[in-house]
């Protein structure tokens, strides 16, 4: 068993600082190496100060499982974190957690269903996203008809599969589902598609670096002009900067925290992330931000419950940790499930802006029990 008279813990960081989702990559670098300074600073953890291992997976899954390698066979971290994409969590869990057996979290808004006893989550999920985002949305609008432009990949497809549960039970239709690869770039097809089929909203999973052409050839074919509402439960303020802000005006999002949530915590930590990293890559939930921010806290709670760095011990701990303070409001592990109950928030692009638009409060996950 490691104690506090132990070596100090070993945080390896996983996360995309170079490739086409750099710009949420080294914003997540930026909030893991805040939040372990901070931690240092007050002290550190078991009477050590944390040492902090920060890995390019360069938006390449072959590159993130060599990085979880590294950070479990050679510099033998006690916990992992990072990744985006769900294929990136997948290449990630290979190495890290089925060969390595080592503690995983994952920050990252996604499609749910994780389920090892090794992984926790602490981004929001279909239940926290598409539950309350779509009823609200066909109430507030009178949308019925839905079209699904997506990625080829886990999250889309499963996330998907939920918005025609929820939208068929509020008696609204799908018009059409597309799959695209993720470096598909050319949506000139596809949207005269959407046009032709007279749907009224766009939900969209296509993600970079297809988001920028597709965003703007929708644009271009007047989807919106037309009375179109444009879906998209991942973008953030980070993404507002990829692309002109008549092309996502009026776009609906639903988040665990956005620049808008204007509670003191919140405002005082994106104040001291804005001056430590100033022009750096934003602050913010869809790039995962908020899950690092509270994946690492949650850790070091666990840790301190336990006593100690072993596993085990930090696991069960981990099970039903939580913190009274964080971006967007507290939050808390639901015991059994790995996931947070979090409070939710649906925004609205406003003139360059995300603004929020209806607080939904706390909302359990309601991801399935994981089997020890």
């Amino acid at each position: 068993m490691t104690t506090s008279n132990g070596r100090p813990a070993r945080v390896g960081i996983i996360t995309d600082q170079s490739g086409p989702l750099s710009f949420m990559g080294i914003a997540n670098a930026n909030t893991a190496t805040m939040v372990v300074d901070d931690i240092n600073q007050q002290g550190g953890l078991l009477g050590h100060p944390i040492e902090l291992f920060i890995e390019d997976s360069a938006t390449e899954d072959r590159a993130a499982a060599a990085a979880a390698a590294k950070l479990v066979n050679q510099v033998h971290v006690d916990v992992v974190l990072g990744g985006i994409y769900s294929s990136t969590r997948q290449a990630i869990k290979g190495p890290a957690v089925e060969d390595g057996r080592t503690l995983y979290i994952y920050p990252e808004q996604y499609e749910g269903q994780e389920c090892d006893p090794l992984i926790y989550c602490t981004g929001p999920v279909p239940a926290q996203q598409l539950d309350p985002l779509f009823p609200w949305l066909m109430r507030h609008t009178g949308a019925k008809r839905f079209y699904l432009p997506s990625a080829d990949y886990i999250w889309p497809h499963t996330m998907n599969k939920k918005v025609w549960e929820v939208v068929t039970a509020e008696g609204g239709t799908v018009v059409g589902e597309q799959y695209f690869p993720l470096d598909h770039l050319d949506y000139d097809q596809l949207v005269d598609d959407i046009m032709a089929s007279g749907a009224e909203v766009v939900f969209n999973t296509i993600v970079p670096p297809g988001l920028t052409p597709f965003l703007a050839r929708l644009h271009e074919a007047g989807f919106t002009k037309r009375g179109g509402r444009l879906v998209c439960t991942y973008f953030d303020e980070n993404f507002l900067n990829l692309v002109p802000a008549e092309h996502v005006e009026g776009l609906y999002g639903c988040l665990d925290y956005y620049l808008d949530v204007t509670d003191s915590f919140s405002e005082a930590l994106l104040a001291r992330y804005d001056e430590r990293f100033p022009g750096s890559a934003m602050f913010t939930a869809g790039s995962a931000c908020s899950g690092m921010y509270r994946g690492l806290k949650l850790w070091e709670a666990a840790v301190n419950e336990a006593g100690s760095l072993r596993q085990e011990d930090v696991a069960a701990a981990l099970d039903h940790a939580r913190i009274a303070e964080g971006p967007g409001g507290p939050a808390e592990m639901v015991p059994g499930q790995h996931h947070l109950r979090l409070n939710m928030y649906i925004a609205q692009s406003q003139g360059g802006t995300l603004k929020v638009v209806k607080n939904l409060g706390p909302i359990d996950p309601k991801e399935r029990e994981v089997a020890h």
